[in-house]
């Protein structure tokens, strides 16, 4: 699914009453509001769906496809999700 299917699969959710332009911004909002939680608190947990966390990576050692030179990777963030019990269960069921 990608975000226009999601945005549809919004709309149809929410009844007849719900724009196509209500389901975007909708969904939109949902998305921003998980970026702002995630910068201010480092974490955003959604009972029953998973927890999103900013993780550190330490500095690292790789290589250069094209050259094979040993390069250092700089340390960096990312985000990491851990599914929630309820979403694993939904998805075994699937």
């Amino acid at each position: 699914m990608n975000k226009s299917e999601l945005i549809a699969t919004v709309q149809n959710d929410l009844g007849a009453d719900c724009t196509k332009a209500h389901a975007e911004r909708t969904v939109n909002a949902v998305l921003e509001s998980i970026k702002k939680g995630l910068k201010k608190d480092k974490m955003v947990q959604l009972v029953g769906f998973g927890t999103f966390q900013v993780k550190s990576r330490k500095a690292r050692k790789g290589r250069n496809p094209q050259t094979g030179e040993e390069i250092t990777i700089k340390a960096s963030k990312t985000v990491g999700f851990k599914p929630g019990q309820a979403l694993k269960d939904s998805v075994k069921r699937a």
